[in-house]
């Protein structure tokens, strides 16, 4: 608890700088609720004994924790772990349990982009061959942006290549100081192709231009200024805290409406006013009024009791 508050105490001291911003109030209640949280998580991120699985599935009900789990190649990409983890999505997004993904990755790297021995079989596919592997990756990265459920990409030490592309999918995105981001493709004589359309959305196509093209490296807090990642912590302790928090935030949604909402940003996004979307957006809100959960959510606001998504207000 003293470790929550003394870090909301310190955001809120330096609220002034550049690269840090301030945690918004938080009830008594809702601090116990996120310290909670935070020490269940720390379990299972800290969770690195030895496995045969690239990738690690923990259902901390109502949280699907991901862990990619290749610690001695950083978490790199190969065919087997983009259709694993492919697949470990789809069936988080099917199982009505979870109502939060948390992406983490074990070792010391978040994920270091392609591995090594898969680009050199790719270095002699045809072209044919190429679009085949490619797909498989668009299809990992299309899943994961388009999961009807909050997601959290929990980053720390290198995120390069399509680890860059995992960040930019998730909703929201944590990034210790520790972390390093580049889109070195260009280096290589290759493009960040496949992922492209969720990086070029998360950081904008004026910052695309720049790192894009030359390929360098940046840190975390360029990473927060540019808005690649949300939040920032200074160690893997602050790291659980912000989820921790941000988990609670969104537990007290319904569940429902966070998957309208997501769909909303989908179908919002860079579409000019017109007459047709104001009726669209119109269409939804009055569809949503009537369904059984916005029902709910307005009964419960109205007679200042909680959803029944939330535990009842206490006596």
């Amino acid at each position: 608890m003293q470790v929550l508050q003394k870090y909301g105490e310190r955001f809120a001291a330096n609220s002034s700088s550049r690269y840090q911003t301030e945690i918004p109030p938080v009830s008594r209640s809702a601090k116990g609720k996120a310290c909670s949280r935070r020490d269940s998580l720390c379990a299972s991120f800290r969770k690195r004994g030895p496995s045969v699985s690239a990738i690690l599935v923990e259902i901390q009900d109502p949280i699907g924790i991901i862990t990619l789990n290749r610690p001695e190649k950083h978490n790199a990409f190969d065919d087997a772990l983009i259709a694993d983890l492919t697949k470990t999505l789809k069936d988080l997004d099917n199982n009505d349990a979870v109502r939060i993904v948390v992406l983490s990755a074990a070792g010391k790297s978040f994920s270091a982009g392609a591995d090594m021995n898969w680009m050199k079989r790719m270095a002699s596919y045809s072209e044919a061959d190429n679009y085949r592997d490619a797909m498989a990756l668009g299809e990992l990265m299309r899943t994961l942006h388009g999961l009807s459920k909050p997601t959290i990409a929990r980053v720390h030490g290198a995120a390069y290549g399509g680890g860059v592309g995992l960040v930019a999918c998730c909703d929201i995105a944590v990034a210790g100081y520790d972390a390093a981001f580049a889109l070195s493709e260009v280096r290589i004589g290759l493009v960040p192709a496949v992922i492209s359309p969720y990086v070029i959305a998360a950081m904008g196509e004026r910052m695309a231009r720049r790192y894009f093209l030359t390929g360098e490296r940046f840190n975390a807090a360029e990473a927060y200024r540019i808005g690649l990642v949300h939040e920032l912590a200074s160690d893997e302790e602050q790291l659980d805290d912000v989820i921790a928090l941000i988990v609670e935030a969104l537990l007290s949604a319904g569940p429902r409406s966070q998957a309208e909402a997501k769909a909303l940003i989908g179908a919002v996004s860079n579409r000019p006013l017109s007459d047709q979307l104001v009726e669209e957006t119109a269409r939804r809100i009055a569809r949503i009024r009537v369904s059984p959960e916005g029902q709910e959510g307005l009964g419960a606001f109205l007679e200042k009791r909680n959803p029944d998504w939330l535990p009842p207000k206490p006596e």
